[in-house]
């Protein structure tokens, strides 16, 4: 359901980050990630060791902007495809997947927030920030993307699942792009 009571984006407070991404190749960010600290969960690791995952030879820079899928207009949540559109009629657009990896390295003050409830139907994990990226592939076994989260104090890169049905709360978090990429 769209809301037109509620602030929505651009006329709501947002995180805005520019992120630097590529200028490695892929070992050199997978040690990166390791110097860092990241940890990763299967469906992460599967989705950086993918060969369709690619990063940029040429450092590029990413204004991105967080927000809930409430302040995308959904106060009653919205499958994927609904969150990516509205995005796009805003302004707004999908993330490169090879975000994820560089977005974490960047983003080492991330909140833990914990959850009494462990799942919580189709809300994603608490804490958690989605990175809006298209799927390298509609395979359903395969990860569609990457989330950032906090654990016990530790910085993780999780890959996720979710099929075309699943509806993401309105709580739920997500960075999509803001700007074209500057090159530098």
């Amino acid at each position: 359901m769209l809301i037109e009571d509620e602030k929505v984006y651009p006329d709501c407070a947002v995180e805005i980050r520019i992120v630097d991404v590529g200028g490695l190749t892929k070992p050199e960010l997978i040690q990166k990630l390791d110097q860092h600290s990241i940890l990763l969960n299967k469906y992460g690791e599967q989705l950086l060791n993918d060969e369709r995952f690619v990063v940029p030879g040429t450092k590029q820079s990413l204004q991105t902007v967080e927000l809930t899928v409430r302040q995308l207009g959904f106060s009653d949540g919205a499958m994927t495809f609904q969150l990516f559109r509205r995005a796009n009629d805003l302004g707004l657009e999908c993330c490169p997947v090879e975000l994820g990896p560089y977005l974490r390295m960047q983003y080492l003050d991330q909140p833990e927030i914990c959850s009494t409830n462990i799942s919580e139907g189709n809300k994603a994990q608490s804490g958690s920030i989605t990175i809006a990226s298209e799927a390298l592939t509609e395979e359903n076994d395969f990860p569609k993307g990457f989330y950032l989260r906090r654990i016990n104090d530790k910085l993780w890169l999780r890959g996720y699942l979710a099929d075309h049905l699943h509806i993401w709360s309105p709580h739920d978090r997500f960075i999509f792009c803001r700007a074209q990429l500057l090159l530098y």
